[in-house]
């Protein structure tokens, strides 16, 4: 087999894509829903992460640097909250997450580095250097957005609500702003020929 057949065969479709990334994050709405734990209900997550990340290495032979960053995220702030059973640490999860993805994307935008192109450039071909930046840009404003609200939520309400606004509120707006970005892509030359190779937005 040579070497485009190989990259082909390891190229993950878009249902793995979207099992792999939503995957830990169905597991962990579920275990909770069942045991109204949150503290099993983030170590089920915890496991389903790490089965993530060793379901993407074997069957696509790589693992994505948003992947990798997730999975620390998971495994570290979820590691605190079962061993020291208090939920906040888990709750200021998405916080943090947005935050430094946020950072990250900020600091690419001030030196001048396309860190969203460096992740994502395949998925958007023909995109310009100015629709990157755009993208970058929008992405920033947005996680910093994110941050703001899962502090607000977590703080003022119960676990359950929270839970509940991670599932109905915060997916729902990643995917509603992922799509309201297309009509600038497309002004800014993507294509659109490779959509279903986008795959998911970062999660919190």
């Amino acid at each position: 087999m040579n070497d485009v057949a190989l990259k082909a065969a390891k190229e993950p479709g878009p249902l793995a894509k979207v099992a792999i990334d939503l995957g830990p994050l169905i597991a962990y709405f579920a275990a909770y829903a069942l045991t109204k734990n949150v503290i099993l209900a983030t170590a089920v997550f915890m496991v389903a992460t790490a089965g993530s990340i060793l379901a993407s290495k074997l069957l696509h032979g790589r693992v994505s640097a948003m992947l990798w960053f997730s999975g620390v995220m998971v495994l570290v702030l979820g590691g605190l909250t079962v061993w020291l059973k208090d939920a906040t640490f888990i709750k200021m999860k998405p916080t943090v997450y947005y935050l430094l993805v946020a950072g990250i994307l900020g600091f690419g935008l001030w030196t001048d580095r396309p860190t969203l192109k460096m992740v994502l450039g395949s998925s958007f071909p023909g995109l310009s250097d100015l629709g990157w930046r755009k993208l970058t840009r929008n992405w920033a404003f947005f996680f910093v957005a994110m941050a703001v609200a899962n502090e607000g939520v977590w703080r003022t309400s119960s676990t359950e609500f929270w839970l509940g606004y991670k599932l109905w509120g915060a997916m729902p707006a990643t995917i509603l702003f992922m799509l309201a970005n297309m009509p600038m892509l497309t002004r800014h030359g993507f294509s659109g020929e490779k959509p279903e190779e986008a795959g998911l937005p970062p999660q919190g």
